[in-house]
């Protein structure tokens, strides 16, 4: 299937406030200002989210403004153990309180709730600072520590700016970045985990625009060392329109290898069961072994969520886009499906 490329700095939005330009970016250069945009800003929808990783735990950072409801969350797996815990703070009608940057090369955000702190900063070399104090994390625990995420040299990320079939004011600008080494430390409870570069890696996932009022989407992402190379992915689908540009990709020492569509051959009753993924180009082949599953629900009068994730570890093989195949193993990441209904 034919996909967009745009090459330069073009507007997310026309002069009406409506979505245009849609494709897909190996940059992010769309000019983005949510105050052109005609809909209230219940409507809009913002998140950002940071997976880490080592081969003890998974860590999630995530912040999300869904208009009616929004939320900071953190969660930790423990890979060994197979244990997960997850603590949510719940916000009733953010309506842009978090003061999210519009764009995703610079700025910060700093949630404050009472004694709890969780920071993103963007430096202008590219790195990202987390920082986090939650004094009550579950019952009994505390969760302290910060970490700096660092882009590899060159780093392409995989940038759309889509549609939603049957919602013609709805679309999805996003930033996918599965490629960063980490460093620093999770004090968690009475366990410490450490992250080092070369054996810790960082997924970023970032979301602008104005939701429909059903989805459904499924991703999957991982990245890690394959053979000394920096190698790493992000695939999905759902409702929105992927004619213009789909939203998966493999990368390789930051460099972006575009794919066609892919499809998430998902066990029918126990996702713990091995899952396969193939590409409709030939180009993508693999296996998912889970090893935990996360189900989470959010719900108000207005709105409602629901989201199904497992972890595990990636293996397979993907032609590049200069012909050259190169098998992977072993590779940590997760898969998930969002519902979502306004």
């Amino acid at each position: 299937m034919p996909q967009n490329e745009i090459h330069s700095a073009v507007s997310v939005l026309d002069d009406t406030g409506a979505p245009q330009n849609f494709g897909w970016s190996r940059q992010p250069d769309f000019f983005y200002d949510p105050a052109l945009i005609w809909a209230p800003r219940r409507k809009l929808s913002e998140s950002d989210r940071y997976i880490v990783f080592n081969p003890t735990h998974i860590v999630i950072f995530e912040i999300r403004d869904d208009g009616f409801l929004g939320h900071m969350g953190v969660t930790v797996v423990s890979v060994k153990d197979k244990k997960r815990s997850t603590q949510i703070f719940q916000s009733f009608l953010p309506l842009g309180s978090y003061e999210m940057p519009p764009g995703s090369q610079s700025g910060a955000i700093r949630y404050r709730r009472k004694k709890m702190i969780v920071d993103f900063v963007t430096m202008e070399s590219g790195a990202r600072i987390i920082k986090a104090d939650i004094p009550r994390f579950g019952r009994s625990r505390s969760l302290r520590g910060e970490l700096v995420l660092t882009e590899p040299v060159p780093a392409e990320s995989l940038v759309c700016n889509l549609p939603w079939r049957g919602e013609k004011n709805a679309f999805r600008y996003s930033r996918r970045s599965p490629w960063y080494t980490v460093e620093g430390v999770i004090q968690f409870g009475t366990t410490e985990i450490v992250f080092t570069d070369g054996n810790a890696w960082g997924i970023f996932d970032w979301n602008r625009g104005i939701r429909p009022r059903t989805d459904v989407r499924y991703w999957a992402a991982s990245c890690g060392l394959n053979d000394g190379r920096l190698i790493g992915f992000s695939a999905g689908h759902g409702l929105i329109d992927s004619s213009a540009g789909t939203e998966n990709a493999f990368f390789v020492d930051g460099r972006l290898h575009k794919l066609d569509q892919v499809t998430f051959h998902i066990p029918p009753v126990n996702w713990l069961s091995p899952w396969h993924f193939t590409s409709n180009d030939n180009r993508l082949e693999m296996d998912f072994h889970p090893i935990q599953e996360r189900i989470d629900r959010r719900q108000t009068l207005f709105y409602s969520a629901s989201r199904r994730q497992v972890y595990g570890s990636f293996s397979g093989k993907v032609v590049l886009d200069d012909g050259a195949v190169m098998d992977f193993h072993n590779l940590t990441g997760f898969a998930e499906r969002n519902k979502t209904r306004f």
